[in-house]
């Protein structure tokens, strides 16, 4: 994504169309712009066309942008699990591990980077009806190792509200749901996540739309981007106006929900019920 926006970047300043850049690699307009949307991998070869068309003639700027490229190909950790994986995920593992500021809303259970393994394999176990227990088992792997850049050293901000019903929901059975709950509040203490819940008594509210992440990248040249799960596929929505409203949404939630404090409350009142 970085060097996808720094070709944009270059491009429009000198007044190229994605058509006559396509042109010059041997591609399409719409694969220039998957390229700059970072959606696909880059060869060495293109990018050095691309750097010759944009006229960037100094050596250490090709260089750089040409080893950004070699980086940008490598696979990630997570690669290793794309045979239990959904062929659209990948690219969402990859961006939460990018990011340095993570908002979320969930309403139907709770979001994976806050899972218990009980709670996840619960999770896991009912979507993937008929898988074999070592595809589970590698799915709840991969879970819990995307939690391990959450808790780590200079790990993102993490701001989730998580709709009331997402608790009460079971999965697992009672003591799964009590690890659950008492792992929300011990998590909740740290200092890069805010957690909040959106109670039943509130009424309808911003989130009305259903459950979505905001992705925020700590390069400025970089935007936010919204992913939204279906149930085969998935959204990557970075259009200013997408982007703009649901961030507007996501202001609202955390303004309607009660703060991090009360929702502390809340989840140890819903565990003296469990």
């Amino acid at each position: 994504m970085l060097l996808g926006s720094h070709l944009r970047r270059l491009r429009e300043a000198r007044g190229i169309t994605r058509e006559a850049a396509g042109y010059s690699i041997r591609a399409s307009e719409s694969k220039i712009s998957r390229m700059e949307l970072g959606r696909v991998s880059f060869k060495t070869r293109d990018v050095e066309d691309l750097l010759t068309l944009y006229g960037i003639n100094d050596e250490a700027e090709r260089n750089a942008l040409l080893s950004l490229a070699r980086e940008a190909n490598v696979a990630g950790w997570w690669h290793s699990y794309s045979d239990v994986l959904p062929n659209w995920f990948p690219t969402y593992v990859g961006l939460e591990g990018a990011a340095s500021l993570i908002r979320a809303y969930e309403v139907q259970f709770v979001h994976g980077l806050l899972q218990t393994e009980a709670y996840a394999r619960a999770v896991v176990g009912r979507g993937m009806k008929g898988a074999s227990p070592a595809d589970i088992d590698r799915r709840v792997a991969l879970r819990m190792e995307r939690q391990k850049y959450l808790l780590s050293t200079g790990g993102p901000e993490f701001h989730v509200v998580l709709d009331e019903a997402a608790l009460r929901r079971p999965y697992g059975d009672r003591e799964v749901m009590r690890g659950q709950l008492q792992h929300l509040i011990e998590i909740s203490e740290r200092s890069n996540v805010r957690l909040q819940i959106m109670p039943f008594g509130f009424g309808g509210h911003s989130g009305e739309s259903g459950a979505f992440t905001i992705l925020s990248f700590p390069e400025s040249d970089l935007s936010d981007v919204i992913f939204l799960e279906q149930l085969t596929s998935a959204l990557y929505l970075d259009k200013a106006e997408d982007v703009t409203q649901y961030e507007t949404a996501m202001k609202e939630l955390q303004q309607d929900s009660p703060g991090p404090d009360e929702s502390r409350d809340l989840l140890r009142g819903l565990l003296q019920l469990s």
